[in-house]
C-alpha cells in the first residue's frame, strides 16, 4: 500500500502537506520579491513560513499559500498600525494625542536626512540647537521673552523644578496636587527632582494669602497647575496669575493643553499667551494637545530663566530630536492642522455626513442609523466640556472586527451599539470608512454562521 494512504476511515489521496511549495519558491513571486525590497527580506520570510504552517494545518490549500503570504504583508516594517479614531475624542492619548498635519509630515520628511539642526550654513560655525523652532515659538507667543523645548509636558515641569527649586520649596496649592494620567502623580514627579513642596490651601479654596504665608528664604517658586483634566464646581477658590505675579518670587504656570492663543471654542482653557501677560515668568505645556503638534514640552517666558533652564545639565538628557523640531516649527508656522478642523466643525455638516454614510451602508444590508453624538477634547484638556456631533450607529458586534480591519477603526461602544462618531473623522476618509464597515459585517456574519 501506498504509505500517503490509508484504509482507516476511507481511501484518501496523497497527504496534501506534499504539495506544498517550497520557501524559495514562494519568496520568487514578483509580489514578495518587491515586498523585500521595501520591507526587508527576513521579514517577508516570516511572513511566508507562516503561510506555509497555515497551510501544514490545513487551514487553507497549498495552493493558496503565496497570495496569503502576499495579503498578510505589512504596510511598513514597524508594529504600529494606523488608526481610525471614529472615537469622538479629539486627543486620544491612546492613539497618540493630536494627529500632525500636511505641513508638519512633510517637515519630517525634510528631515529625515542631514539638516542644519545645529549648524548655521552661512558661517559653517556651530548654531543654537533648533533656533529655527524657537524663533517660531516666541513669534506666536510675542509674551514670551524666550522658548526651550523638551520631551513632553512632565519634562517641561521637571527641567524647572531641577533648575529653580532643587534643595528648595515650590510652594503649591492642595488643590492643583493632579494626576496626569497613567498613575504618576504631579508630587511625585516633583519631590523626584529634590525640590520639596510646600503645600498650601485646601482641596477646593486656596487664596493669595495662602501663598504668601508660605513664602519665604527657601522658595524656589510658586507653581500654578490648571486642573486641565478634572474640575471642582460649587464652593471654590483659587488664585489667579495675576495675584501670585505679585508675591515677588518666580511663578511657573502650567497650562497642560498647549494652547499658544485663546480659542473662542473653549472659552474657559488657559493659554500661554494669557498667563504670561498675566504675569507669570514660565509657562510650560505640552506640544502635542490642543497645539496639534508632536509630543514635545514647551517653555515660554522670561529669556533669563529659560536660559538657565536650557543650560542645566539635565536639559541634554530631556532634548528633543530633529525630527520633533521640525514637525514642531511646521505646526506653529503652517496652516491650521488636524486638531483644530475637529474642534471647530459645523455639526450640521458632521449630520449631512452621518445620514449619507448610514444610507449607503443600508444599501449594503448594514443595519447603520445616522445619530446625534457628543465629542469630547480628551488628552487631559477641556474637562467637562462636550462638542455637538454625529455618529453612525452599528450594532455592537461591528467593534471587535473594525478594530482588526484595514485601516483599523476605533469607535466606541454605547448602549448596545458602536457609535462611529465623525467630528474625529477627516471627511477624506469617509469612503474608506464605509468600506471597511462593510467588510467588518461581512465577519461578524461569517461568525454568527460558525
Amino acid at each position: 500500500m501506498d504509505r500517503d494512504t490509508t484504509t482507516t476511515a476511507g481511501r484518501r489521496g496523497p497527504d496534501p502537506r506534499r504539495r506544498l511549495p517550497r520557501t524559495d519558491t514562494v519568496l520568487a513571486d514578483p509580489r514578495l520579491t518587491d515586498a523585500a525590497d521595501r520591507l526587508g527580506r527576513p521579514l517577508v520570510k516570516t511572513v511566508v513560513v507562516r503561510a506555509l504552517e497555515r497551510a501544514r494545518r490545513g487551514e487553507i490549500p497549498p495552493e493558496a499559500v503565496t497570495d496569503a503570504a502576499a495579503a498578510a504583508l505589512p504596510e511598513t516594517v514597524g508594529g504600529l498600525r494606523p488608526v481610525v479614531n471614529a472615537t469622538g475624542v479629539l486627543l486620544h492619548t491612546n492613539l497618540g494625542r493630536a494627529p500632525l498635519s500636511r505641513a508638519a509630515r512633510e517637515a519630517i520628511d525634510a528631515a529625515c536626512g542631514p539638516t542644519d539642526v545645529e549648524l548655521d550654513l552661512a558661517t559653517g560655525a556651530r548654531s543654537r540647537r533648533g533656533a529655527s523652532t524657537v524663533a517660531a515659538l516666541t513669534e506666536a507667543v510675542p509674551a514670551a521673552e524666550a522658548a526651550h523645548v523638551v520631551g513632553n509636558g512632565a519634562a517641561a515641569l521637571v527641567l524647572a523644578a531641577t533648575a529653580l527649586a532643587a534643595g528648595k520649596e515650590i510652594v503649591v496649592s492642595r488643590g492643583e496636587m493632579v494626576e496626569i494620567g497613567d498613575g504618576f502623580r504631579l508630587p511625585d514627579l516633583l519631590v523626584s527632582t529634590g525640590a520639596r513642596l510646600r503645600e498650601v490651601g485646601t482641596t477646593n479654596r486656596t487664596t493669595a494669602d495662602d501663598y504668601a504665608a508660605a513664602i519665604g528664604p527657601d522658595t524656589g517658586f510658586v507653581l500654578k497647575v490648571h486642573p486641565s483634566n478634572f474640575r471642582i464646581t460649587g464652593f471654590t477658590r483659587s488664585a489667579s496669575v495675576a495675584e501670585l505675579s505679585r508675591l515677588g518670587v518666580p511663578v511657573v504656570a502650567d497650562i497642560g493643553s498647549g494652547l499658544l492663543r485663546r480659542d473662542p471654542a473653549l472659552p474657559d482653557e488657559p493659554d500661554a499667551t494669557g498667563w504670561l501677560r498675566a504675569g507669570a515668568s514660565l509657562v510650560t505645556a505640552s506640544g502635542d494637545k490642543l497645539l496639534g503638534g508632536p509630543q514635545c514640552g514647551l517653555i515660554l517666558g522670561r529669556a533669563d530663566l529659560v536660559r538657565r533652564l536650557s543650560r542645566h545639565p539635565l536639559a541634554r538628557a530631556l532634548r528633543v530630536d530633529k525630527l520633533t523640531l521640525a514637525a514642531l516649527e511646521a505646526t506653529v508656522r503652517g496652516p491650521a492642522g488636524p486638531v483644530h478642523t475637529m474642534l471647530h466643525a459645523d455639526p450640521r455638516r458632521l449630520r449631512e455626513r452621518a445620514e449619507r454614510l448610514a444610507a449607503e451602508l443600508r444599501g449594503s444590508d448594514v443595519d447603520a442609523r445616522a445619530v446625534e453624538s457628543e465629542a469630547a477634547v480628551g488628552g487631559g484638556g477641556a474637562p467637562g466640556v462636550t462638542l455637538p456631533s454625529a455618529a453612525v450607529s452599528l450594532p455592537e458586534e461591528y467593534a471587535a472586527p473594525l478594530r482588526r480591519g484595514t485601516p483599523a477603526v476605533l469607535g466606541r461602544v454605547e448602549g448596545g451599539r458602536c457609535l462611529l462618531d465623525l467630528r474625529t473623522v477627516p471627511e477624506e476618509r469617509d469612503a474608506d470608512l464605509a468600506d471597511t464597515v462593510r467588510r467588518a459585517g461581512t465577519s461578524a456574519a461569517a461568525r454568527e454562521k460558525e
